[in-house]
């Protein structure tokens, strides 16, 4: 696996050709993707590579966490052949069978992993996961994450070559036995206040907690923050309990309507399910980092990877503030120092479980997907 890596603002241009990239991965801020020459820009620059586009809301290059920029990856497989899937939301009823028809389009029997990149306003994360895992085989897993657009809320973009539009769904094969994968997903939130029952909701809309206003009691606990929803949401995001069984999962607020007092959550909020108020710990967000770091390289078995693949919440951007670089930082504490790391800060993270290869949408948390060719 050859790689390199760019950072690119401004009036930027792409210094150069690489005819021998095969994949290239381009996160940046909303603004610079949605330029109309961008896709021209890149086919000039790699034009033997499939160029995948995610609007972010912070890039992420080795170290550095960035905004207003353009994060560039281009990647040469040596052993590893890849193939590439293109879904439109509109174009499906709803978000669980769009993710079905991308595991569909990516089958074959030497499929090892898919890296999913949608929308993350018109997406329905869970759902959409909910539809890959019931169509995969128990070998392949599945990571990536929902594009952002910082704390605006406003739209997200995701492209494969020259199709860069809302609603999209890109996701990338990586096919053959001589690749090796590693994965983490930590998140590293204080839970507060008793759990409450989820009385009302549809899908990912959350109308009422123990038949009472959530969005009211949301209001309640934020006070003076309340006047900045959704975005100051993402400091108290939602610890959702399905059953007594199942671990818990975070959910954050993409959206809030006055009209109907409900929230809209980046996955789904089920009736009957117990939900419970989160609030930030900084030391203990940079240490789920590197927690997830280390369930990353344990994959490895002393190998250092060559890639990783760092997807956050951008919750934890706007907690951790001036020490955002941190958790990038104890990242590659323990990943070592040639493992070159990109990715971004999005509206809803995907990792498989820990003790299984089935993956979940989650939220707040750091997400690490690792990869060497051996």
């Amino acid at each position: 696996m050859k790689i390199t890596q760019n950072q690119l603002k401004g009036d930027w241009k792409i210094e150069g050709v690489n005819e021998k990239a095969g994949l290239v991965l381009v996160f940046g801020d909303r603004a610079l993707i949605e330029a109309s020459d961008i896709a021209e820009k890149f086919k000039t620059g790699f034009p033997n590579a499939k160029v995948v586009f995610c609007s972010t809301a912070g890039e992420i290059l080795n170290t550095e966490v960035s905004d207003n920029t353009l994060a560039v990856t281009a990647i040469e497989f040596e052993k590893t052949r890849i193939k590439t899937s293109l879904s439109n939301i509109a174009d499906f009823k709803d978000s669980y069978t769009a993710g079905k028809q991308v595991v569909e389009s990516l089958h074959a029997d030497d499929l090892r992993h898919i890296i999913v990149l949608a929308d993350g306003q018109l997406v329905n994360g869970s759902e959409l996961v909910r539809g890959m895992n019931e169509s995969l085989s128990g070998k392949v897993t599945i990571s990536g994450g929902l594009a952002g657009d910082g704390a605006r809320f406003q739209k997200t973009l995701v492209g494969l070559d020259s199709n860069i539009v809302t609603g999209n769904v890109v996701a990338i094969g990586l096919y053959g036995n001589h690749l090796l994968i590693g994965h983490g997903s930590n998140g590293g939130w204080d839970s507060f206040g008793p759990y409450r029952k989820v009385t009302k909701s549809k899908s990912n809309v959350l109308y009422e907690l123990e038949g009472k206003s959530a969005l009211d009691l949301y209001k309640q606990y934020l006070g003076d923050l309340a006047s900045g929803l959704p975005g100051t949401a993402l400091l108290f995001p939602l610890s959702i309990k399905i059953d007594d069984d199942s671990e818990p999962v975070v959910r954050t607020v993409l959206s809030v309507s006055e009209e109907d007092h409900s929230m809209t959550f980046a996955g789904d909020i089920p009736e009957g399910s117990h939900a419970r108020l989160m609030k930030a710990n900084f030391d203990r967000l940079i240490d789920a980092a590197s927690g997830a770091a280390n369930d990353t390289f344990a994959s490895f078995n002393g190998v250092q990877p060559e890639l990783a693949l760092l997807i956050s919440c951008v919750g934890r951007k706007l907690v951790l503030d001036q020490r955002v670089d941190e958790e990038v930082e104890s990242v590659r504490d323990i990943l070592g120092k040639n493992t070159f790391m990109t990715g971004f800060y999005s509206y809803g993270e995907i990792s498989p479980l820990k003790k299984s290869n089935k993956c979940d949408l989650h939220n707040q948390t750091m997400t690490i997907t690792a990869f060497s060719e051996i």
